[in-house]
C-alpha cells in the first residue's frame, strides 16, 4: 500500500499512526508492518508523539546537522543538512501486528519526520503474515 503524506514545513514531525494502521489487514493475526519512506530527504522512526518531545527532535537535528555549513552537496541543491538529518533518522521502521492492529506500545507512534519541505511524500506500507 502506498501513503502520501503532505507536509508544511521545512522540517516538521508528522504523525502517521493511524494512516499505517489503516493499512493493516484485520485478519492478521500475527505479523510485522513495515514503513519505508521514498525519499532521501526524510526519514521514519517510532517514538513518542508529545509536542514538547517533537520540537526537541527537530533542535537535536539542527545541531546535528546545521543548515547553512558548507556542505559539498549543497552546490547541487542546497539540502545536504537534509539528506544527513534523514540518515540518522533510517529510512524504514518495522512494527509488530497482533489481531489486526499495530502492536505499539503505550506511547509510541509511526513518526514521519521531514527534513526538507513542504512536500508530498510518499510512504510504502506493507504488513507481512508470520508463520
Amino acid at each position: 500500500m502506498r501513503l502520501e503524506i503532505d507536509t508544511d514545513e521545512r522540517v516538521t514531525v508528522e504523525d502517521v499512526t493511524s494512516a499505517v494502521a489503516e493499512t493493516v489487514p484485520d485478519d492478521v493475526e500475527r505479523g510485522v508492518c513495515t514503513v519505508f519512506v521514498r525519499h532521501t530527504t526524510a526519514g521514519v522512526c517510532v517514538n513518542e508523539r508529545e509536542r514538547r518531545l517533537l520540537g526537541d527532535v527537530e533542535r537535536a537535528l539542527d545541531r546535528l546537522a546545521p543548515a547553512g555549513e558548507a556542505y559539498d552537496h549543497d552546490e547541487i541543491d542546497d539540502n545536504a543538512d537534509a539528506h544527513l538529518r534523514a540518515m540518522l533518522l533510517g529510512s524504514s521502521v518495522s512494527v509488530p501486528v497482533a489481531d489486526g492492529d499495530l502492536d505499539l506500545g503505550t506511547w509510541q507512534s509511526v513518526l514521519l519526520v521531514e527534513c526538507d519541505g513542504p512536500r508530498t511524500r510518499t510512504l510504502d506500507v506493507a504488513t507481512t503474515i508470520a508463520p
